[in-house]
């Protein structure tokens, strides 16, 4: 699956076109390689994510095409997340389960 459409599809960015526009802007890597768009992604591989100022580090668990908003989350594993906001994030899915 393409590192664009791993990102639409997990949610972690809203749209396809945003994570083209992070990947062309060298904001992706896979494996410690910055990616293209167009890089493909499979079950292992660690994706790190650099937007504003924060990053985001995710192992790819499975690749879903469609996947509700339910089973998304389990497309990855959050391995780090650094920056702004991260707090807020961690007790938001705290309250959640």
């Amino acid at each position: 699956m393409r590192i664009d459409k791993f990102l639409k599809s997990s949610r972690l960015v809203k749209r396809r076109t945003v994570a083209k526009e992070l990947a062309d802007a060298g904001r992706v890597s896979v494996n410690g390689r910055v990616a293209k768009a167009g890089t493909e992604v499979a079950p292992g591989d660690i994706v790190t994510l650099r937007y504003g100022n924060r990053t985001v580090e995710v192992k790819v668990l499975r690749l879903l095409d469609n996947p509700r908003k339910e089973s998304a989350g389990e497309m990855y594993e959050l391995l780090s997340s650094t920056g702004p906001g991260v707090a807020e994030d961690a007790d938001a899915e705290d309250e959640e389960e």
